[in-house]
């Protein structure tokens, strides 16, 4: 591979089925890897360690914090979340395309550090629509759904920071709508300059 791959972050309410929409699409293509997120929540079922997410103690994400290992981290709903910095870089310099899911600061903080990823927010059809599928999951106490829907509204503020928006009705779309983005995303003139002044001289 000779282009370095896109740093892509992917925001969206609890709830918007952003994490089947991403595995959707990486399986389907080998230049994409996820981003690994380390995280203090309480493993769920099914869920393994270095493939999830790192599980660690509140102490320990701390120290991460501390020694500066993490391109952003948040506090959601009384618990800690953030992205190893290595892991990121390294996999978009071997020219895969990272893929990012996050909260709307965290994603913030990466369009700071890198200006030139690409940020895409996925919505629910409707706001009843995702309450539906919140409480179908069952696997939350209802004042920690209540807690997500609240959520979700505050997110909503944050959406105009974003480069695109994807509403996942049927799950084919919303792949292959991110799919286009991506492919959109190498053609833009920006991102060919070493190919384009070939042609100058």
């Amino acid at each position: 591979m000779s282009h370095e791959g896109l740093l892509v972050v992917v925001s969206g309410p609890s709830g918007a089925g952003k994490g089947t929409v991403l595995k959707r699409l990486k399986d389907s293509d080998d230049s994409i890897r996820f981003s690994i997120s380390a995280t203090t929540r309480t493993i769920r079922q099914g869920e393994k360690e270095g493939l999830n997410y790192f599980f660690k103690t509140r102490d320990e994400f701390k120290s991460m914090i501390e020694a500066g290992q993490l391109l952003e981290w948040v506090e959601y709903c009384g618990n800690y979340y953030g992205t190893p910095k290595e892991y990121i870089e390294t996999t978009v310099k071997e020219g895969y395309d990272c893929l990012l899911e996050i909260e709307v600061e965290g994603a913030a903080n990466v369009k700071k550090a890198y200006p030139d990823c690409v940020l895409i927010f996925i919505l629910p059809p409707s706001f009843e629509e995702l309450k539906r599928r919140i409480e179908k999951r069952a696997t939350e106490e209802p004042e920690i759904v209540a807690k997500r829907l609240q959520r979700a509204r505050e997110e909503m503020a944050y959406i105009e920071n974003y480069d695109y928006v994807i509403v996942n009705d049927k799950i084919e779309d919303a792949v292959e709508n991110l799919r286009s983005i991506l492919k959109a995303e190498k053609l833009k003139l920006n991102r060919n300059r070493k190919m384009i002044e070939q042609f100058k001289h």
